[in-house]
């Protein structure tokens, strides 16, 4: 057995592989603090500066280590610190990147965060839970359409502020283009609203329209007030019939041409008095919905013929407790910001299926599956041995097998693909299908007899006439899974793809190339 035998390039070739793997996962043992997943945009945090980088992995978040000096290490101290600042109190953010200066308007000042990242693997919904929404849209699109739709989709959840938010496009056999939303750590009735909602936000005196939250050339609504205690949060509670109610009030301000045609539409309008002995106008200031009348508001007689560009919209919240009602306005007022800020979608969305995933499931089925994943190699090395007798054999066999798995996942951080129960799938699909090519390569190997080929060289190009037709067959009924089931069977199709492609090309090579050096005499 010779040193110099084990430097082939199909054996360089898979340690290089694995080297790039460690650094694609990127392994990180200081998981001290929390990370800064997602900042709501027009927040107390985000005026401070305070940014989600884009396009970064995991291990590369911004980590927070101390709140008002002091010291952050998880989740639960984050919490505990932040819940002594007082509301109107200063905040000191530290994080490993620079300090921050918010000031706490409201309960929450716009930051969502988890914990540190210890490698660049990143887990889909099924490990860490969170929903999943497939939505259909009404009209058929075009291709520039869908993309705005994209975006407006992602945009308005990154603006709600949830974290870790995945937008895409899918297709299904048929053809038919489909959106899937997924949520990490989201409720059903967190995005439920928010995502089938087209968001068609019209302001109407009479029926004429005043402005609206279209996103066009020029918008209406030049700017929404939120998170902020002066301009925006809830007015009053009070008693209402089977509970509580409260009212939500935010300002927005319009452009010039929509404040001129709020001064032509009052500009003929009389003047009443109202309840109260004041001015207001003969005709209200209506909003709709998506076509439904939202709210309603009475105009001062002081605004009649006047451009004004300053508006103030107001809404309910509805609870059996004060509290719940609160809670109700708080996020009936910040959805409707939301939709304000992003404009509506062009076109109306129909659900074509909802899901809520525990994360405690996920946390469960990865334990179990590295224990299985590591009883199977164990069980597959005795069942090797057996049959062949040669630790020679048995143990390359599964020292490639595992070495094949690690770099799939490397591939997979490195790509930002996510680690789903169908990733899992995929790669088990890949390995089952590399354990049968290793045995192939180990039987011609060691075949002896009439049969026997009459050179190592000739014992792996049989082996490999076999493998290649295999992995063509493989590849090729992994296609179709592309767009099988809007796209939720795509994980499973590109991990194993890449998974048995990476053995052909790199693991069973290198195998056979290690087999022969091993079986050499000396």
């Amino acid at each position: 057995m010779r040193l110099k035998g084990f430097l082939k390039f199909r054996i360089l070739l898979l340690l290089a592989l694995i080297l790039l793997s460690v650094v694609w996962i990127h392994p990180k043992f200081d998981t001290e603090g929390v990370a800064i997943i997602s900042v709501q945009a027009n927040s107390s945090a985000y005026d401070a500066g305070v940014r989600k980088l884009d396009d970064v992995r995991p291990t590369q978040r911004e980590v927070i280590r101390a709140l008002n000096n002091v010291e952050v290490k998880n989740l639960d101290d984050y919490a505990r610190a932040l819940d002594e600042i007082p509301l109107n109190g200063s905040l000191r953010i530290t994080t490993d990147k620079q300090t921050y200066y918010v000031l706490r308007g409201q309960e929450d000042i716009g930051i969502a965060v988890d914990a540190v990242a210890s490698t660049n693997i990143q887990k889909g919904l099924d490990l860490q839970g969170g929903t999943r929404v497939i939505l259909e849209p009404h009209e058929e699109l075009t291709d520039e359409q869908f993309s705005i739709l994209l975006n407006t989709m992602n945009n308005r959840l990154n603006f709600y502020g949830l974290k870790d938010i995945k937008v895409r496009d899918a297709k299904d056999l048929l053809g038919n283009r489909f959106i899937v939303v997924e949520i990490a750590g989201a409720s059903k009735e967190d995005v439920k609203e928010l995502v089938a909602s087209q968001g068609k936000f019209e302001a109407r005196i009479g029926n004429e329209t005043v402005f609206t939250g279209e996103i066009e050339d020029e918008r209406d609504i030049v700017f929404v007030c939120r998170n902020d205690g002066r301009c925006s949060g809830i007015r009053s509670c009070q008693e209402a019939s089977g509970g509580q109610s409260c009212s939500f009030e935010f300002s927005i301000k319009l452009s010039q041409k929509a404040a001129e045609r709020h001064a032509a539409l009052t500009e003929d309008l009389e003047v009443n008095l109202s309840f109260g002995g004041k001015g207001v106008l003969s005709r209200t200031l209506d909003f709709y919905l998506d076509g439904r009348m939202y709210d309603s508001l009475q105009i001062g007689a002081d605004l009649k013929g006047k451009a004004a560009t300053d508006i103030a919209i107001s809404g309910p919240g509805l609870g059996l407790t004060q509290e719940e009602a609160f809670n109700d306005a708080n996020k009936n007022m910040n959805k409707l910001q939301t939709l304000l800020e992003t404009g509506s979608l062009p076109t109306a969305l129909e659900i074509v299926e909802i899901e809520s995933v525990s994360p405690v499931l996920g946390a469960a089925f990865v334990g179990n599956a590295l224990k299985i994943g590591l009883f199977g190699l164990l069980a597959v090395a005795v069942f090797i041995f057996i049959r062949y007798r040669q630790w020679k054999i048995a143990v390359p066999m599964v020292l490639t097998s595992a070495a094949e798995v690690f770099i799939i996942i490397g591939i997979a951080a490195v790509a930002k693909q996510n680690l789903d129960l169908a990733a899992i799938a995929g790669i088990i699909a890949a390995v089952g299908t590399g354990f049968d090519d290793l045995i192939i390569i180990s039987d011609e190997t060691t075949r002896t007899g009439e049969y026997a080929a009459s050179s190592w060289k000739e014992k792996v190009k049989r082996a490999f006439f076999v493998i290649m037709v295999a992995w063509v067959v493989a590849v090729a009924s992994m296609i179709p899974l592309f767009w099988a089931g809007a796209g939720l069977f795509t994980g499973f199709a590109i991990t194993t793809i890449v998974g048995v492609t990476i053995g052909v090309f790199v693991t069973r090579p290198a195998y056979a190339a290690i087999v022969e050096e091993l079986m050499r005499e000396d």
